[in-house]
């Protein structure tokens, strides 16, 4: 199947962070949007995430160690580790996660 990204109806993970999602069988992958200073509080779930920076700057702390992302590169976040983060600057992002999240479809 191919998807056209922005016709895909956006959920707001909260304020300042919007998605929009792709299932697959196996795979949840978001096109993630994030305004400067919106925050991600510190979470975890059963899914293991794969967050690949497109564009800016996103500080995010997982398992107590934070680091600042930028476009390029790629952070493994295991199942069931907290994590949380805040934007530096607007920010694009691409999530996946396994398995499947059924919370955001």
């Amino acid at each position: 199947m191919t998807y056209d990204i922005k016709n895909i109806p956006p959920k707001e993970l909260t304020e300042g962070i919007t998605g929009r999602y792709v299932h697959t069988k196996h795979n949840t992958i978001g096109f993630i949007t994030v305004k400067k200073g919106a925050i991600l509080p510190e979470h975890k779930h059963v899914h293991e995430q794969i967050t690949q920076m497109v564009s800016g700057k996103f500080e995010m702390t997982i398992d107590g160690k934070t680091k600042v992302l930028e476009a390029g590169s790629i952070t493994v976040i295991p199942s069931n580790i907290l994590h949380s983060a805040k934007a530096l600057s607007d920010c694009e992002i691409i999530d996946t996660f396994y398995p499947v999240r059924e919370d955001y479809k």
